[in-house]
């Protein structure tokens, strides 16, 4: 069984955090880091430590960040503009909560994703 993570305590309301949406499936939250001027964390109620621990039984979860995704920036004035949504696996690609979570970042130019 995969360990808790402070995600969970943010789901439960336990420790506080700006939430914006919640729902059954999935809580999303503003970084307490932001790397942009609109930063978003979505991640799924239930545990899930990476993307390699995901099955078929997730699907509605992680079809439902994309969609929360989606509308979120639309709220925060992003959508037209354009926004970035990043999800990490594991030590080598930055991953430092084992809590599967989607980056939705935007509010200005990104600039390239990767620099060679």
């Amino acid at each position: 069984m995969a360990e808790e993570t402070i995600f969970s305590k943010i789901i439960r309301r336990e420790i506080p955090a700006d939430i914006v949406f919640q729902d059954e499936l999935v809580t999303a939250f503003r970084d307490i880091s932001p790397q942009a001027p609109t930063h978003i964390l979505i991640i799924p109620n239930q545990l899930i430590p990476t993307l390699n621990d995901v099955k078929a039984s997730d699907e509605a979860a992680l079809g439902r960040m994309m969609t929360v995704a989606a509308k979120i920036a639309k709220q925060e004035g992003i959508a037209e503009d354009g926004y970035r949504l990043i999800m990490n696996c594991n030590q080598d690609a930055g991953q430092v909560v084992f809590h599967i979570h989607m980056h939705l970042v935007g509010g200005h130019n990104l600039g390239p994703l990767l620099s060679k």
